[in-house]
């Protein structure tokens, strides 16, 4: 049976918007690093076949950096600085221009060449100024949790080195042989904690760097802290951000056991709930009001002595998404429970 016209019209003009959409996409994809990264000229190619245009020039405010198509370098030069400096859109046929202006700052300019609309010119530019955007915000993103990384390094407590070198120390006559494990323990938890290579760790690490610490505590506390760790396997290799399941763990030491006398016990537990991995970590101890837990989050609390709990949700919602990050559960004398929700699959995080 032959297809109707409508039919075949319908399907024709589905494909065209789908692969104009998938081409605005894959530019901006292109201009992850800016006019100035080497995607420019993908970005520039790209954009003629979305306008049909006979050539495309991308340029910062001095200079043109990427062409598709033949454009006279010396025509384009002229135009760039007559846009720049009226800062809207100019003809000098056959080319035409369009300033990019983001966040407030002039960008560059967009040219073009050919048979190209006033409309369709406005909206390239605007592509690119999206993507020039978006650009400048993850690397924005990207400083802050780097910024935040180097303050929780630096926020490793002091306290808790000089009490596992004291406890390691305590041991060397006693127990030489658990000395030298803990002091092993403690060079490894230190080359972990400082380690340089990645922006992520897979859970696996991040435990593995936990279950140390957790054992230099054990030795500190004369075997009074009671340790459970239960991780599901396919949680095991998920990455995730360095450093954040042990500020979370130190946490719970310190404001669940050290003030606690006799027996305190720590839950760490991983699992998948759907898409989603979760790790939680919960302590038997004396708890807190759910508001001041809501303020020590959002970092309003000064002087709380959380160490690094904000930094901690701020990198992940930074990271993931506000959807994601760390929870507190907790009350007046019945413990802490803090829980991560971070996607087990996320575009662009790899340990």
């Amino acid at each position: 049976m032959a297809r109707s016209p409508h039919r075949q019209r319908r399907r024709t003009g589905s494909a065209a918007t789908l692969a104009a959409l998938r081409l605005s996409r894959q530019t901006g994809e292109a201009l992850a690093d800016g006019l100035t990264g080497k995607g420019a000229q993908v970005a520039a190619r790209r954009l003629a076949r979305l306008l049909a245009a006979d050539a495309v020039a991308l340029a910062d405010c001095e200079r043109v950096l990427a062409v598709a198509g033949s454009i006279d370098p010396d025509a384009a030069q002229a135009l760039l600085v007559e846009t720049l400096d009226v800062l809207e859109p100019v003809t000098a046929p056959p080319l035409r221009a369009a300033p990019l202006v983001v966040s407030g700052d002039l960008a560059g300019c967009l040219l073009v060449s050919g048979d190209v609309s006033d409309a369709d010119l406005a909206e390239a530019a605007d592509l690119v100024v999206r993507a020039l955007d978006h650009a400048d915000l993850v690397r924005a993103r990207e400083r802050i949790a780097e910024a935040d990384l180097r303050t929780l390094r630096a926020q490793i407590s002091p306290h808790f080195m000089h009490n596992a070198l004291a406890a390691i120390s305590a041991h060397t006559r006693t127990d030489p042989e658990r000395a030298r494990e803990l002091l092993t323990d403690f060079s490894d938890y230190l080359r972990y904690s400082f380690a340089g290579t990645g922006d992520f760790a897979t859970v696996a690490d991040e435990l593995h760097a936990v279950q140390t610490y957790l054992e230099l505590q054990r030795a500190r506390f004369d075997d009074r802290l009671d340790i459970t760790v239960r991780i599901a396997p396919e949680v095991l290799p998920v990455p995730i951000p360095f450093l954040v399941v042990q500020p979370i763990v130190e946490n719970a030491v310190r404001h669940g056991f050290e003030t606690k006398p006799g027996t305190g016990h720590i839950a760490v537990r991983g699992f998948s709930e759907g898409p989603l991995c979760v790790i939680e970590v919960e302590d038997d101890g004396d708890g807190m009001d759910p508001d001041v837990a809501k303020a020590i989050l959002t970092g309003s609390r000064a002087g709380s002595g959380r160490i690094g709990l904000a930094n901690v949700d701020r990198r992940l919602r930074a990271v993931y998404g506000p959807e994601y990050g760390l929870w507190l559960d907790t009350a007046p004398g019945a413990g802490t429970k803090a829980t991560v929700r971070i996607p087990r699959y996320a575009r662009g995080v790899h340990a």
